[in-house]
């Protein structure tokens, strides 16, 4: 697998998220998020871990930008922090909190890297949540108020923009099942949560189309390949319902106008919670790509007992496993493309997160020999090389993630970076697998 396999303009590149690594929690005049609410409750987040320090990416991002143009990154994705722009989530504007995403931005631009940003990474301003968060009706206005501030500054500069960073986590694992921030288990405010998270993507789209020239604007979703454990009839449709509640919760609203009829039949959506006809518009707004994040597969079976949707995970035994005890499932991504393709008319796409988890640590040489993951990403390429191939519109590959970061509710014990980052000393040490993802790069 050569960089040459892939089209000339084809993007390559890396991703973080602000709380995983910008750290300055109290800093700049950034205002507190629910991630450091959450973080700092008791039992929330493994051996008690903070992003208050996170990777000081904050006071180093000059140092990491000439890291990743060293490792030949041609693209960068990171988010912004709404709180740190917007310490109350809306009103007063901080300008410091400007000022470093355009020194971010310029620097990325003066090292030949192309800024992807990201308006919404999980942290919600604590101030906003206060008031009903993401369940509040006027949340997505809020949202476009913050986007157009964003976009007021940085638009003439950024070329690809995403609204929101996997909105199906944002949803289930902070509403339904609570174990992220903000904590919440409450089946009837997630669905309000999902329901406002759309209003404000397309709200979002239409003050980009009025701000920006020139650039793109797309969503990022997290999908899994979905595997019935047997082929018994419940098991298939058990593996169907897997795909409405992981994979097409957000994407049919989006390209379709509805959400999965699995998922309102299953979870009982309250009349009220339904998108009226003028409404699907809006959430429709036309998008320039869509972003994919892909990690793992789910073999599932039929489980009646088991709610919400009746379904429950299997393990895959014999097969290999990352540190997150996810399967390593390369297939699973040309599957979910080639779903892609098929189901909305095949969109542009671009992988904005694929990534593992390993055991990693400096060897007695000062390396970091993690050749699982050299070999994660040999085979995840090839999936991608193969869905171009057969005339899917793959347009780049952001790798997750730069370096190890505070992994929300698992802290730093698990480890996905190219780069080694040291918690403590927070050296950055570059391991096997940046390299050969150099060598990659740079070849012909």
């Amino acid at each position: 697998m050569k960089r040459s396999d892939f089209p000339h303009d084809f993007v390559w590149g890396t991703a973080t998220a602000a709380y995983q690594i910008e750290g300055a929690a109290a800093e700049g005049g950034r205002g507190e998020s629910i991630w450091d609410r959450f973080a700092h409750t008791s039992g929330k987040v493994l051996e008690g871990a903070t992003g208050d320090r996170a990777c000081d990416h904050y006071h180093r991002w000059s140092a990491d930008i000439a890291l990743m143009r060293r490792l030949g990154m041609g693209a960068y994705r990171f988010s912004i922090s709404w709180s740190r722009v917007l310490p109350q989530g809306r009103g007063y504007i901080n300008p410091r909190g400007l000022d470093f995403y355009d020194r971010l931005t310029d620097g990325l631009i003066e090292a030949g890297i192309t800024p992807f940003a990201t308006l919404y990474h999980w942290d919600l301003p604590q101030a906003l949540q206060a008031i009903g968060g993401w369940a509040h009706p006027d949340m997505p206005l809020w949202f476009a108020d913050y986007a157009t501030t964003i976009f007021d500054r940085l638009g003439d500069r950024i070329p690809f923009w995403i609204t929101l960073n996997e909105p199906w986590c944002v949803a289930v694992l902070g509403h339904l099942t609570g174990v992220h921030a903000p904590g919440i288990r409450d089946l009837r405010q997630t669905l309000m949560v999902s329901k406002n998270l759309l209003f404000a993507h397309g709200l979002a789209v239409q003050r980009f189309r009025e701000i920006t020239k020139g650039a793109q604007i797309g969503i990022t979703l997290n999908m899994t390949a979905q595997t019935p454990a047997t082929d018994r009839e419940p098991d298939i449709q058990a593996a169907l319902r897997g795909d409405a509640f992981n994979n097409r919760w957000f994407a049919d609203p989006i390209f379709r106008g509805s959400w999965p009829q699995a998922l309102v039949e299953t979870l009982e959506f309250p009349r009220e919670l339904e998108i009226q006809p003028d409404d699907w518009a809006l959430v429709q707004e036309p998008i320039d790509f869509l972003g994919l994040n892909y990690y793992t597969r789910n073999i599932v079976r039929d489980a009646p007992d088991v709610t919400p949707m009746r379904i429950e995970t299997v393990r895959a035994a014999g097969a290999p496993h990352t540190e997150m005890d996810w399967e390593i499932y390369p297939a699973g991504l040309y599957d979910l493309l080639d779903d892609i393709r098929t189901r909305y008319d095949n969109p542009p796409v671009f992988i904005t997160e694929n990534g593992a988890a390993f055991p990693d640590s400096i060897a007695a040489d000062g390396r970091v020999h993690d050749t699982d993951r050299i070999e994660f990403f040999k085979r995840h390429f090839a999936q991608a090389q193969r869905f171009i191939e057969s005339g899917g519109d793959l347009r780049g590959y952001l790798v997750w993630t730069f370096m190890d970061n505070f992994e929300w509710a698992y802290g730093y014990s698990k480890k996905f970076g190219l780069v080694h980052m040291d918690p403590t000393s927070l050296t950055r040490t570059p391991k096997q697998s940046a390299e050969w993802f150099q060598r990659f790069l740079e070849g012909d």
